[in-house]
């Protein structure tokens, strides 16, 4: 199974030089066209994306996740970002439709 990282070039940059495949996006709406071209291929098991360019498209991500189990998409803070704390409960219910 193939990784592969999503953001802006600092953010994939690290990614790249530790073996990761990466895709320069500077835009949310670059990120979800990515996420949906990814979502295609088969050996893609996991999407680990800028949690600055997912902020916008967090709704549209997690109904791709509740669709997909596979890939797995993770919002990974960027270089530099503030931490921010992500509700997994309240994203596991979305999911679930609870």
């Amino acid at each position: 199974m193939k990784v592969v990282a999503l953001g802006e070039k600092a953010f994939v940059t690290g990614f790249v030089l530790s073996g990761v495949s990466g895709e320069y996006v500077s835009t949310s709406e670059e990120a979800l066209k990515s996420v949906q071209t990814l979502l295609k291929d088969s050996e893609v098991g996991l999407i680990m994306i800028s949690s600055e360019i997912a902020r916008p498209i967090r709704d549209d991500l997690t109904q791709i996740r509740s669709k997909r189990p596979i890939p797995l998409i993770y919002e990974v803070p960027g270089p530099g970002s503030k931490q921010e704390k992500v509700e997994y409960r309240d994203m596991l219910r979305s999911i679930l439709g609870v």
